[in-house]
């Protein structure tokens, strides 16, 4: 199948999205993810997925001195030229395995909510560390292998349609799941937390924080958001290359 986020369905119910209408104000994880960024000024930064461009813009915003965006939705990257243009910040349709990730190039790569669809999560890891520079930080944040380990990423509910729990199966068997999200079966890929992390370490990268997102009390309000306090969902990661 092609990519989900170029089917006309399935972009129009993504758009509904509190995070697509409301920009980092609706991600119930930017306020932990926020601190997690380096200084910005003056930095070159490369957004692995981009989505509607609300991170490069950010970047850009905050003093970075030139940010490409890439995501392999034409869609995405239309919605990030109209959303969050910037003189500094350019877009290309362009998927992770496919980008050239030149060395020393980069002092930040951010990857929001995208890594979880990618199988060979080392191949990726092992460019992201050459196209940074000494010191360059990766700060990413992916579906929490719980969530992922999730039984089609459903609720368990009664038969009034009340939640009981988050199912949990074939944890240590990594690989393709098919999901129901926003009504569509899209296809993601399951990671172990060992995979994850220990991925990291064998690329080269010091880890620097490793937080579970929890939604903050203000959006609580949002439909469906007090229930992600009863299973984490999001596993935001900042790791460094070495100053070598």
């Amino acid at each position: 199948m092609g990519n989900i986020y170029d089917n006309e369905g399935f972009f129009q119910d993504y758009a509904q999205m509190s995070r697509s209408r409301q920009g980092l104000a609706g991600a119930g994880e930017w306020r932990q993810l926020e601190k997690l960024f380096p200084d910005l000024r003056g930095a070159a930064v490369l957004d692995l997925g981009c989505g509607y461009g609300w991170h490069c813009q950010y970047a850009a915003d905050h003093g970075a001195s030139e940010v490409l965006g890439i995501d392999a939705s034409g869609r995405m990257i239309e919605e990030a030229r109209r959303r969050c243009a910037h003189p500094r910040v350019r877009y290309e349709v362009l998927g992770l395995e496919d980008y050239g990730y030149p060395p020393d190039t980069f002092d930040l790569v951010v990857s929001n909510l995208v890594l979880h669809y990618i199988e060979d999560l080392e191949g990726i890891y092992r460019r992201v560390y050459r196209t940074l520079r000494p010191g360059g930080v990766f700060l990413f944040n992916i579906e929490h292998p719980v969530f992922t380990a999730g039984v089609n990423q459903t609720w368990a509910t009664d038969p009034e349609g009340r939640i009981l729990h988050w199912p949990v199966d074939r944890y240590f068997e990594p690989g393709e799941r098919m999901t129901d999200f926003l009504g569509h079966c899209v296809p993601k890929q399951h990671h172990t937390l060992t995979q994850i992390l220990m991925g990291l370490l064998r690329a080269g990268f010091c880890l620097e924080a490793v937080e579970e997102a929890q939604p903050p009390e203000e959006l609580l309000d949002v439909p469906g958001m007090a229930d992600e306090l009863r299973r984490p969902m999001m596993l935001l990661v900042r790791c460094r290359r070495g100053g070598e």
